[in-house]
């Protein structure tokens, strides 16, 4: 028996198919792709980018975007640094529960604590987690505002934004770093590209 929390009565149910199986039925290795960066990084942009390129692969994957999640799952949270760990830890759990299913998880969120990615990471127990680092300064994403965040940081309307008066901590380790080449950013297609091509060499999109 084992206990969760506060409760001794909840017990883990053996499913009657396992990972393996399903990622042979998908013809696919599963994982978590998740893309990090500040607000205004290209990170959804990826995401979709990322997503449909494996569909034309034969590829199943799923996009958890954090402003959706927002208003489903993690409605009930905030922006302080309690609510982001928990959102964090919400998303982890999903798609650790999408990369079980056999599917290519594509997390696409700023999740701008080092601690609470990690703890993603560590949720993987087959360490299938792939940490894609949307390095692009702020003053790009500043220029690009595409939801207007910044200007209203600036104008003190918004407490706590991430690259104004909240950090954002970047990965040490990541498995992937996308950045500007001689000042130019990189297209969707070729984002995606570096990405796919990380997956192709490390067996995750070979049929099994």
């Amino acid at each position: 028996m084992s206990t969760v929390g506060n409760s001794t009565n909840i017990f883990w149910q053996e499913s009657p198919v396992g990972k393996l199986e399903r990622q042979k039925l998908l013809h696919q290795k599963s994982c978590v792709v998740w893309i990090t960066g500040l607000s205004g990084s290209g990170k959804s942009t990826l995401a979709c980018s990322l997503s449909r390129e494996l569909f034309t692969r034969g590829n199943l994957s799923y996009v958890l975007d954090g402003d959706n999640l927002r208003h489903g799952l993690n409605q009930d949270l905030g922006f302080k640094a309690d609510d982001r760990t928990e959102n964090i830890r919400r998303v982890g759990e999903v798609a650790k529960l999408f990369a079980d299913a056999g599917l290519i998880c594509i997390a696409s969120l700023i999740s701008p604590y080092r601690k609470d990615r990690d703890s993603c990471r560590a949720m993987l127990p087959d360490a299938n987690f792939i940490e894609v680092f949307m390095n692009m300064p702020l003053t790009l994403c500043e220029e690009r505002d595409p939801k207007g965040l910044y200007k209203l940081a600036r104008a003190g309307k918004i407490k706590g934004f991430t690259g104004i008066d909240d950090p954002y901590e970047p990965p040490l380790n990541c498995e992937i770093e996308i950045k500007q080449k001689a000042g130019v950013c990189p297209t969707p297609g070729a984002m995606a590209g570096e990405v796919v091509t990380y997956l192709e060499e490390k067996g995750y999109l070979q049929h099994q």
